[in-house]
Parts: C-alpha cells; sequence; structure tokens
C-alpha cells in the first residue's frame, strides 16, 4: 500500500469525522477536491490512484491541477481557491504523520490563493421583491408553495440547505412566531416571523397537513427539494416577474440574492450589523462587507 491511501483514509476517518464533525456538505467538498487532484495525476503519472505516493503529488503536481482547474476546467478564482484550500488541509495533515517528506509538505502548503476581486453584494428592492412574491400562480398547489418559500427566504434569510431540510417541527407560529434551523458549522439558531410571514406559513402547513418531521416545502412527490430545484424556481419566478418589472431582468436572482436581500432589508431600518449575523447565522465581518458595498441611496428601502 502506498503512503497516500493511509494518509487519505485518516484524514477523512480520524480529521474530518471524528475530530471535526464535519458536515456531510463539507466531506463531499473535500471528496470533490481530491477526486480532481487523483484524476490529474493519474493522467500525469500513469499510476493508478491506489498506487500514488505522497512524494508524487509535489508543489509542480499541484500547481499544474490548480492551472487545470482555471484553463481546461474554466474553474473560476474563487473555485480553485476551494479546491486548494483543500489540498492544504490534507497535506497539513500529513506533515505529522509523515516528517520525511517535511519539505515536500512545505513546499505544497507555501503555494498561495490566488487573489481575487469581491463582487458588490446584489440584492433587491422593495418594488422588485414584491413583483417576484407575485409571480408564482397561487391557484395552483406548487404555486402556492413556491410563494411561501420565496417569502419564508426573503424575509428570514435562510440558507438553501437549511430551507430545504426545514421541519414543520421548526415552524412555530402566533404570538413570538419563529423558525428554528440548524445552521452551518452545526449552529442552531431562532429567527423571528412578522405577521405577513406567520400568517401565510400557517395558511401553507393547513394545506400541507404534514407530519413534525415531514418538511416544510416538499417536492410533488413528498420528498425533500433539492438545491438545484430551489434555484430552478427562483429562476423560474424572476423570469416571470421581470415582464412586470423589467429591472429584475438585468439581475442575476437566486437563492442567495435572496438571503442578501434580507440583509439589505434589516440594514436599511438601522439593524446592527451585529444582529443581522445572529440573524442570517453568519460571521459578523460578512454581514459588515455587505453594509459596506451598499450605496447610501441603496439603502433607503424598507420592509413592505
Amino acid at each position: 500500500m502506498s503512503t497516500l491511501a493511509p494518509v487519505m483514509e485518516g484524514f477523512f476517518t480520524e480529521r474530518l469525522l471524528t475530530q471535526r464533525h464535519a458536515s456531510a456538505h463539507t466531506i463531499a467538498s473535500y471528496r470533490d477536491a481530491y477526486r480532481l487532484l487523483l484524476g490529474f495525476a493519474q493522467r500525469r503519472t500513469g499510476k493508478a490512484p491506489a498506487k500514488l505516493a505522497l512524494e508524487d503529488l509535489d508543489a509542480v503536481l499541484v500547481g499544474a491541477v490548480l492551472d487545470h482547474l482555471e484553463r481546461e476546467r474554466h474553474n473560476s478564482a474563487r473555485t480553485r481557491n476551494n479546491r486548494l484550500a483543500a489540498i492544504h488541509s490534507l497535506f497539513a495533515y500529513a506533515a505529522l504523520r509523515h516528517p520525511e517528506h517535511a519539505a515536500l509538505i512545505q513546499r505544497v502548503l507555501a503555494i498561495p490563493a490566488k487573489r481575487v476581486n469581491r463582487k458588490l453584494v446584489s440584492f433587491l428592492t422593495d418594488k422588485e421583491v414584491y413583483t417576484l412574491l407575485t409571480a408564482p400562480d397561487r391557484d395552483t398547489w406548487v404555486g402556492r408553495r413556491d410563494h411561501a418559500l420565496l417569502l419564508v427566504t426573503v424575509q428570514t434569510g435562510l440558507r438553501v440547505s437549511e430551507l430545504t431540510s426545514l421541519r414543520c417541527c421548526d415552524v412555530q407560529l402566533g404570538t413570538g412566531g419563529h423558525l428554528r434551523c440548524h445552521g452551518k458549522g452545526r449552529k442552531e439558531r431562532i429567527t423571528p416571523l412578522t405577521t405577513q410571514v406567520s400568517d401565510a406559513l400557517k395558511v401553507w402547513l393547513a394545506e400541507r397537513r404534514g407530519q413534525p418531521t415531514d418538511v416544510v416545502f416538499p417536492s410533488r412527490r413528498g420528498g425533500p427539494l433539492s438545491s438545484d430545484a430551489v434555484a430552478v424556481l427562483v429562476t423560474r419566478h424572476t423570469r416571470i416577474a421581470a415582464t412586470r418589472r423589467p429591472s429584475l431582468a438585468a439581475k442575476t436572482v437566486t437563492p442567495h440574492v435572496l438571503r442578501h436581500t434580507c440583509a439589505m432589508r434589516l440594514l436599511a431600518v438601522g439593524v446592527d450589523t451585529s444582529v443581522i449575523a445572529l440573524w442570517l447565522g453568519c460571521a459578523a465581518r460578512h454581514s459588515c462587507r455587505i453594509a459596506r458595498t451598499a450605496g447610501r441611496d441603496e439603502r433607503r428601502y424598507l420592509w413592505i
């Protein structure tokens, strides 16, 4: 057995699962990065992945992999940096178990991330939000589901993964209405609901008739929606809304843009960025970046 195989096995079982208790999404991200790395190394060296040794993955090969991602796979610099971070994590783990390869490992760890330009945060105005919320056909079951889903997303700023995994028992209506979700980093948080959203969810859940452990927003088959399905429905309703609100046609509206919209609405009514960070379940510095990239004229939008 090569030196690489036990290192990779230990990285997943010991470091990610046992020590870090990494989520399924995190593990899948590392898995995909290493698939690309091993596949490229196999083509470059002619060795099967099971026979690759740690010394086969030197800094020259890792640099070639990163160039391959950008030039041939047309990955963005941000994606390249994510793959590099996964490789750095693996080699940092290997450094403790194979000190004889310290020089090789240090050269890989010294490969820098590529600097990227930060884009302005995209979000919707109140008029655009209103038009988007009226786009679903509420004469149909799917339209009523989509309307409730979009309304919850804009008001709570939940991530797609949090939205699709939301259970009926996580929704508390009435006085002090709120949603309870398990977010990124296995953190649990409670997000308040406005009267408008509480009323909409009350009507939807009455029609949904789900058990406490059932998802709030199911697919036609009754199972949870996938992240791709949510992105598709947001795009579809944005396209419909753009026929009545032309400014939407110039924007790429995604579920994450609706999350930004929630943050900007909170900022517009004077909520402190540290509170916004707690509301969204993200780092305070991210909320501060949202605040800095928002123009003064764009802060005038209030809750509808």
